[in-house]
Formats: structure tokens, C-alpha cells, sequence
């Protein structure tokens, strides 16, 4: 018997792949996703893969899976019909939003619609101040009335996200308990479990969106998991999360947003690993698949981390135009920029390519599946870098000469050109939108780019590294064996974890170790039960970050704490943690003005 034979799982938008290590062997295939049941391309391959590398299902002991179900469900709003209670007054704050122009020139800005519309946000009369005393009882009444008004709307997912949730919880596990009886099949969220953190908002917006993804992702890890058992494969099945830690179906079937980035994620965790075992301390990682390209800088062998997100901006590079999000997520840029990207020519005449896809069905031109459109993997095959016979290990095969069409129909036709100047325009193109991605995702974070070692990954990224690289002053790239499946290799190498946050503002100079030992050792137990799910003997590492600021500031720093109890003399550690950080960020501190911690993790 095979001892610890493991199975990653990566579902893209074009491809899903599948890796199984054994015995330290690695075997790999890979398949055109099922968009209309996702679940059927796992199995097929499951199937197949362990045909190939004659392992019995009862060998595999572990089953790790990252996917972009939940993020293609927010961008196309194809989730749940979901309602909204929030405190009396306060339901149009998540369309309200921040209140500003994300693009100030535009007259005809579109702003992105809540995924809750205002007639099914109601209101309900509480009220919790920001030390967390009630003001104001949570009226049980108008509650259950207006929990019958969303069961008339026939709401699948309820988010309740009350003001001040963060600090006292106590009204929306009381909601959430009460509308349970009367909408069983309803499945609930409240802020105060999804995004325990103070910026009313950002939590709003969270809440909704986990609970607008919950039943299908839900439905969707049920049927997997049988699907997996009905083949055999009973070991536990564990989801990637946008963090780069991997947790339990439950988790994941109660809180899906922290799998919003979830596949690409993994890739990160590759490119990490990369970098430790080649001792590099500045790299980009590059993974571009048939559908997005993403981009990630990792710097001393971590790639940066962020508690917010946007996902599904209307405008490709503007913060603010997207749906935010308050979850632990491993900060990449992502653009519409893959195999499948569509290419064509604007108004001007001028060569676009993306970001719309032809996805996996029906694909790019020389699939051979319908679709006349030109694709950035077309020209690929005109300029002769994809052999037709063995693309996709020779599972799909190709046709050039619907490839050559196309482009030719596209480009070279309506501007005069050959094929092989027409598809080298589109290859031009496509690397010059990912460096320019690469270059703004730097400059946002106060990094560049160049001297920089590139890992290139996805079906795609080794065709298309070179170049990158030399547009991005970079001179080593490095493609990892089985760099095809890049995403679906970096599952297997990631950790069983899970953050937990708190926002409890403390003043340094009212510091007491008491009450910060108190919120950590909470945050370490609420952890630490999710983790025993999955890992229920390993050795434990816990890292701990304060989110710090100068009293009067609107926004936080993040400063890396040890993990260990606090004392009284730690007010001056503390301080001087902050003083390095604040100076990393801003080349000054600001000597004689009070430092507060707001949020601890």
C-alpha cells in the first residue's frame, strides 16, 4: 500500500487540473472544465488520473481543492437570491458605499449594483454603541415581520450585519436564531462571524457577499464529496482559501468568500515555495491560465498579504470599482489577460485583446468547438509555439488552420497583414497589458519589478515569460516542473491553517496585557478548533499582527507581533515595532503623538 499518496484539485475557467503525489512521484492531467457542473470535470479526472498512476482510491489519503467557483459567481451574479436586515436606518450603506468618484472625469461611471437590491434590505430597530453597550434592544417583533416580508420575496441567503456587531454580536446571533425558525431553508450569515472588524461597510458588503455564494457553494462541495466518495476516494476532502492556508468542508461551506482566490492562491504558494528552495528574495510570480493572468511579489520567500479585496471591478486597474471584501487574501493583481482572451480590434483599429474569454466552451478557434474568435492561444499556434499533437499532454487536439482563420479574419485581413505579423501584434499586446499590470500592482505597494526573478506557471505563462520578463527589466525566469498545473502542485504544498481577527482599539499608553492576552487567547482557540479538523495532531505555529496607527489616522499599518504573552514592559517593544514599520511605509515617524492598535489578528 502506497503510504500519503495525495490529490490536488485546481478548477479554472478554462481548465481543471488535477496532480497526485506518491511515493514522491508526481503524476498530472488536466481537462476542459464543465462550467454547467463543475464537479463532472473532478471526476472525470480523478477517474483518469488514477487509472494513470495505478493508485487505488483507498491509497489517496487527502484531497485538496482550490477553485474560482465563488469568484465567477460574484463577476457574472449568478449567486443566490439574498436579503439584507440591518440596523433601522443603515440598509442603504452598502450602496451608499465610500461616497466618492473612484473615476472623477467620467460622466457616464458605472458604479457596481449591491448584490442585495433595496427592496429585499429591511430594516429592524437596535442599536449597539462602538464600546459595544446596548442603546437600544433589538426589537423581536418588527424582526419577525420582516423576516416573513423576505420569506414572501422567497430568499435563498440572508445577510444580518447590525452597527457595531464587531465589539457586541449578541443582536445578530439573537436575529440570526430567530429567523431560523421561520426560514429553515434559508442559509444565514451575520457580519459578526464573517468579518468581525470595525469599518461598517467593508462588512456589509462581506456578509452579503458570502451569504450570495453560500448556497450554491454549499450545494456544489455536498455534491463533490459525494461524487468523490462514490469513486472511492472517502479520505477528507480540504479547500483552499485566498490566505494560502487550507481548511475543512464545514469552514468552507459556512464562510465560501475566503475562497474567493482561492486557485489562484495556490500558484502563490508555488512560486513561495520556489523561492526558499533557490534562497531568491525577490520574485514575481506570474500565473497565467486560459481565462486571467495573476501577479504576485514575494519578497524574503513571503508574498504579500492583505485583509481587503475587491472583487469584479468594473474598471480593470480603479479601486473602488469592484465589491469590497474584509478577508485574510494573499494580494495579487488579476487581469482579464489568458489563453482564451479574445482578440480583436477597437474603434481605433488598434489591436484589444481581452478581457473578455472564450473560456472552455467554446474555447479558442483551434478547439475546434464552434467558436470563430480569435485568441491570444491562436496566435500562439500561428507563430509555431504550441505543438497541435501534444497540447494538453495530447488530450485535446488541435486544428491550426482554424487558428490561422481566425487571426487572419480578425487582424490580419481588416489591417493588411500576414498571419504571422497579425498574431505577433496580439502576442505584443496581450504581454504588454500583464506588464503593465505588474508595474502598477508594484507601484501601489512601493516596490518595482525589476532585478526581480520571475516564476512563470499556468498553461500558458512559460509561453509568454520571456518577454514579460525583458519588458519588465528582469533577466532570470524560472518554469517549475509541472509548471501546467502550477496551482493544483502549490495545493499540496499548503499548510492546514485559519486566521481569526478582532477589532479592539487599545491605546499604548492605557496598554494592558491582561485584556491583550484575553483576545488572543480567544483568537488562538477559535483557530486552533478549525485546525484540528484537518490536522488534528500536528505541531501548531501561530503568528500574530496588530493593525497600528497614529491617533487620529484613518488608516492602519500592519506590524508582525510575537507570538507569546504580553507583559506591561511591552508598551515600549510595541512602540518601537511601530516606529520600524511606520518608517518601512513612510521613510519618518511622528515622534509625540499617541499610537493605537485597532485591530489584532
Amino acid at each position: 500500500m502506497s503510504e500519503g499518496a495525495k490529490l490536488a484539485v485546481d478548477i479554472g475557467g478554462t481548465f481543471t487540473d488535477l496532480v497526485l503525489e506518491r511515493d514522491g512521484t508526481q503524476h498530472q492531467t488536466k481537462l476542459l472544465t464543465t462550467s454547467a457542473a463543475p464537479e463532472e470535470a473532478v471526476l472525470e479526472g480523478a477517474r483518469r488520473i488514477l487509472d494513470v498512476s495505478g493508485t487505488p482510491a483507498s491509497d489517496v489519503e487527502l484531497v485538496i481543492h482550490g477553485t474560482t467557483l465563488a469568484t465567477n459567481s460574484l463577476i457574472e451574479r449568478k449567486g443566490a437570491k439574498t436579503g439584507l436586515i440591518a440596523t433601522e436606518g443603515f440598509r442603504d450603506s452598502v450602496e451608499i458605499a465610500y461616497e466618492h468618484r473612484f473615476e472623477q472625469y467620467d460622466l457616464y461611471m458605472d458604479r457596481p449594483a449591491p448584490l442585495v437590491p433595496r427592496h429585499r434590505r429591511l430594516g429592524v430597530p437596535e442599536r449597539v454603541a462602538a464600546d459595544g453597550q446596548v442603546l437600544l434592544a433589538l426589537d423581536e417583533d418588527v424582526l419577525i415581520e420582516q423576516a416573513r416580508v423576505l420569506e414572501g420575496e422567497g430568499i435563498e441567503a440572508l445577510a444580518i450585519c447590525f452597527l457595531h456587531s464587531y465589539i457586541n454580536a449578541d443582536h445578530e446571533r439573537r436575529a440570526r436564531d430567530l429567523i431560523a425558525d421561520i426560514l429553515p431553508n434559508v442559509a444565514i450569515t451575520i457580519s459578526s462571524e464573517v468579518c468581525p472588524e470595525i469599518r461598517e461597510y467593508e462588512r456589509m458588503s462581506t456578509a452579503c457577499a458570502n451569504a450570495y455564494v453560500q448556497p450554491m457553494m454549499a450545494r456544489y462541495l455536498g455534491e463533490l464529496e459525494s461524487g468523490l466518495a462514490g469513486i472511492g476516494l472517502t479520505s477528507p476532502l480540504l479547500l483552499m482559501m485566498s490566505s494560502g492556508g487550507i481548511t475543512t468542508v464545514e469552514t468552507a461551506s459556512r464562510q465560501p468568500i475566503r475562497l474567493v482566490e482561492s486557485g489562484p492562491a495556490g500558484g502563490a504558494i508555488l512560486a513561495r515555495n520556489i523561492a526558499a528552495q533557490n534562497e531568491l528574495d525577490r520574485v514575481l510570480s506570474f500565473d497565467m491560465g486560459g481565462t486571467t493572468a495573476k501577479i504576485t511579489l514575494i519578497d524574503d520567500c513571503e508574498p504579500l498579504i492583505s485583509r481587503s479585496f475587491e472583487v469584479a471591478r468594473a474598471y480593470r486597474f480603479l479601486k473602488g470599482s469592484g465589491l469590497p471584501l474584509r478577508i485574510p487574501v494573499i494580494e495579487m493583481v488579476e487581469i482579464g489577460a489568458g489563453g482564451g482572451s479574445i482578440a480583436g480590434l477597437d474603434a481605433l483599429r488598434q489591436i484589444a485583446v481581452g478581457p473578455r474569454s472564450a473560456g472552455s466552451d467554446p474555447g479558442p478557434a483551434c478547439y475546434d468547438r464552434g467558436n470563430e474568435d480569435a485568441t491570444v492561444t491562436d496566435a500562439d499556434v500561428v507563430m509555431g509555439r504550441i505543438n497541435p499533437a501534444s497540447f494538453a499532454g495530447g488530450k485535446i487536439t488541435l486544428a491550426p488552420g482554424k487558428s490561422e482563420a481566425a487571426i487572419a479574419a480578425a487582424i490580419g485581413e481588416p489591417l493588411g497583414l500576414s498571419n504571422d505579423i497579425a498574431a505577433a501584434g496580439v502576442d505584443e499586446i496581450v504581454n504588454e497589458n500583464m506588464a503593465n499590470a505588474a508595474r502598477v500592482h508594484a507601484i501601489e505597494h512601493g516596490k518595482d519589478t525589476a532585478d526581480r526573478t520571475l516564476v512563470a506557471f499556468g498553461g500558458a505563462a512559460p509561453l509568454h515569460a520571456a518577454r514579460l520578463a525583458d519588458k519588465l527589466g528582469i533577466d532570470r525566469v524560472i518554469v517549475p516542473k509541472g509548471a501546467g498545473v502550477g496551482s493544483a502542485v502549490g495545493c499540496l504544498m499548503a499548510p492546514i491553517g485559519y486566521e481569526v481577527v478582532r477589532t479592539r482599539l487599545v491605546d499604548l499608553r492605557d496598554f494592558d496585557p491582561e485584556y491583550v492576552n484575553g483576545i488572543f487567547a480567544d483568537m488562538r482557540q477559535e483557530a486552533e478548533d478549525v485546525v484540528r479538523l484537518g490536522a488534528p495532531d500536528a505541531e501548531l505555529v501561530e503568528t500574530r499582527t496588530a493593525y497600528m496607527r497614529y491617533r487620529g489616522q484613518g488608516h492602519e499599518i500592519s506590524v508582525q507581533l510575537p507570538s507569546r504573552a504580553f507583559t506591561a514592559d511591552d508598551v515600549t517593544m510595541l512602540q518601537e515595532l511601530f516606529d520600524t514599520s511606520y518608517a518601512a511605509h513612510f521613510t519618518r515617524i511622528i515622534p509625540n503623538l499617541n499610537v493605537e492598535i485597532l485591530t489584532w489578528t
